[in-house]
């Protein structure tokens, strides 16, 4: 059984006494037994209405929403991406604790847009060539971005990806496209990558984390909000084994661009594995709570992406 699977069972023998919830709501428009009846109770009610009217005023698009509302979908990563972070946007301690658990040579964490995270971020412009330049629909989005400056330095961006219960599918999304967008940026003389060949990454969740790492090094070499460096951190709970122990790509399975973590495969780029949970941990003991039951332990592989 999958993580996605045994989770999936998890929060709906839990769902009637976390949420007080029947379940059955629609999803592709099919009732479902792990999608919330009413959606907004998906949110933690200390950011609910907040949240909401967040993305109304952004413009941004709920993964799995109906309108202007999110998904009632009990596994949506968007979701427990802003269960966890969208209480401390305005709590500089919380932002100062979350980003030095990550990163020791932040000083103190920055406004972003108009708190310490802006969700479903896409910088400035569209250095990626991509069209529609929109928030989350068919551009690449940073889940979570935060600010940090640095000891010596100016500041620095954290692109933040959250991924609770996704699996990969061995899919290869190379077209035509995407390769005239992207392939320049991956074999450029300054690219972020190691010599590889792009086709390769055209492969989840390589594809996306290559995007993402695209993006990161485009804000930095335009110099978008003042970042001068960026740190690529992904999300992950740690019973998640499927997300980074499988490579669906071909091109990747054994090549020299692969090393090994924890006995399976891993991608091209260095990892920085902190304790599961840490950054959480840091960010809840500072508020003087220990946790919340909507809330996962996370796993953070804080990606440096250098040559």
């Amino acid at each position: 059984m999958t993580f996605q699977e045994r989770e999936r069972l998890r929060l709906i023998s839990e769902r009637d006494r976390i949420f007080k919830d029947p379940g059955f709501g629609l999803f592709s428009g099919i009732p479902r037994e792990f999608v919330l009846s009413d959606p907004a109770a998906n949110l933690w009610e200390g950011i609910r209405d907040d949240a909401i009217e967040y993305f109304a005023r952004n413009r941004i698009t709920w993964w799995g929403g109906e309108g202007n509302e999110p998904t009632g979908h009990l596994l949506s990563s968007q979701i427990s991406c802003l269960n966890h972070l969208y209480a401390i946007r305005q709590r500089p301690d919380l932002a100062n604790a979350v980003l030095r658990a990550i990163d020791a040579e932040v000083v103190e964490a920055e406004v972003v847009d108009d708190g310490y995270v802006e969700f479903e971020f896409i910088g400035e412009h569209s250095y990626l060539g991509e069209s529609p330049f929109s928030r989350r629909k068919h551009c690449t989005s940073i889940d979570a971005f935060m600010i940090g400056r640095v000891l010596g330095g100016g500041p620095r961006a954290f692109l933040i990806e959250w991924n609770y219960a996704e699996a990969c599918r061995s899919e290869d999304k190379y077209n035509e496209a995407s390769a005239g967008r992207y392939d320049n940026l991956i074999t450029a003389e300054k690219s972020p990558f190691v010599k590889i060949e792009p086709r390769a990454l055209y492969f989840e969740p390589f594809y996306q984390l290559t995007r993402q790492t695209l993006l990161g090094w485009q804000i930095t070499e335009h110099k978008d909000h003042g970042c001068t460096s960026y740190r690529h951190v992904h999300v992950v709970p740690e019973a998640n084994e499927e997300v980074y122990r499988d490579v669906n790509s071909p091109g990747l399975k054994g090549g020299e661009c692969v090393r090994g973590m924890d006995g399976g495969p891993q991608a091209a780029w260095p990892l920085y594995r902190h304790h599961p949970g840490q950054v959480h941990a840091a960010s809840c003991q500072s508020a003087g709570y220990h946790g919340a039951d909507q809330l996962f332990a996370a796993t953070l592989l804080v990606r440096q992406l250098i040559r």
